[in-house]
């Protein structure tokens, strides 16, 4: 088996791959998805440095309200994106509010939400968590051709482990695929998909990375979404954290590649990356961009 191994300052963050290793690489780069959170100027963010061959992601905020998601989607959609917006189940007051939801997503084109329950403290319905929602899209015809939902390679901050692992399962009737929650450490994942496939759930598997973003922002916003064992990991590994802060420190090049050999395996069924952009998008495009290229000269 051939080793490519990549020039230049490309191959200090992405070493030395084997060549069917590199090929997924290469499938994973040219497609991912880009999760960005609903802000003002995230619209012009997006047009100003994403093609169209990257799917967005837009999650919901409890703040802001599943319209202002919807609402975004919209907007990109009409720029040619394909887009998924999120659906926080503690956002959706009924079944009404659900069927109207759907059907401003169906008229964006592409007809896939990412079902999650939402950082909501209260329900504002009937609806307190994504099983439930997604329980309500068996009974309707919903129009979907894909729903995503979310996995935990790492302990979540308030849900016990037996928990998420249980709703994994009941959602794997009704979803299409898995995205994985944000991890800072590539050998967790790879051991949580090993698990996730001896568990029976063969569903495609998105992997969760953070893109190219300041330090202090991963952290703040790992600790709100429920990644207590990295965020517990940079408060106390300082010296982790600064290597963070330098040049040279965590990048997602780093991580991708410490995702290999495993994940290129076809029995993984792994379907690509899904980078948490926390609105950082000018510079993790640039590093997919640069990462890509060098890929493909080597």
């Amino acid at each position: 088996m051939g080793v490519v191994t990549i020039a230049g300052a490309g191959a200090r963050r992405l070493g030395r791959i084997d060549r069917p290793s590199r090929q997924a690489l290469l499938a994973f780069l040219r497609s991912p998805r880009y999760e960005v959170l609903p802000t003002d100027d995230v619209e012009e963010r997006v047009l100003a440095s994403v093609p169209h061959d990257v799917t967005i992601t837009v999650t919901a905020s409890p703040r802001r309200g599943i319209e202002a998601t919807i609402d975004l989607a919209e907007r990109l959609g009409r720029h040619g994106y394909q887009v998924v917006p999120h659906i926080s189940a503690r956002l959706i007051r009924d079944d009404a509010h659900l069927r109207e939801v759907l059907e401003r997503v169906a008229a964006i084109g592409r007809r896939e939400i990412f079902v999650v329950a939402g950082d909501a403290k209260e329900p504002a319905g009937q609806f307190p968590d994504s099983v439930s929602l997604l329980t309500a899209l068996t009974t309707d015809p919903h129009g979907m051709h894909d729903i995503g939902v979310t996995g935990y390679p790492e302990r979540h901050s308030f849900i016990d482990d037996d928990l998420t692992i249980q709703a994994m399962w009941d959602k794997r009737r009704i979803a299409t695929y898995i995205v994985s929650n944000l991890c800072f450490d590539p050998r967790e994942v790879k051991k949580w998909v090993a698990r996730v496939r001896r568990r029976g759930v063969q569903l495609p598997i998105h992997i969760g990375l953070a893109g190219v973003a300041d330090p202090a922002k991963l952290l703040r916003i790992s600790t709100r979404i429920g990644v207590v064992d990295s965020a517990r990991f940079l408060r106390g590994h300082s010296n982790w954290f600064l290597r963070m802060v330098q040049p040279g420190g965590y990048d997602p090049g780093r991580f991708t590649v410490g995702l290999l050999p495993d994940l290129a395996l076809p029995d993984r069924n792994v379907a690509g990356l899904h980078v948490f952009t926390f609105n950082e998008i000018e510079p993790t495009e640039r590093w997919r961009q640069e990462t890509l290229a060098r890929l493909v000269a080597a």
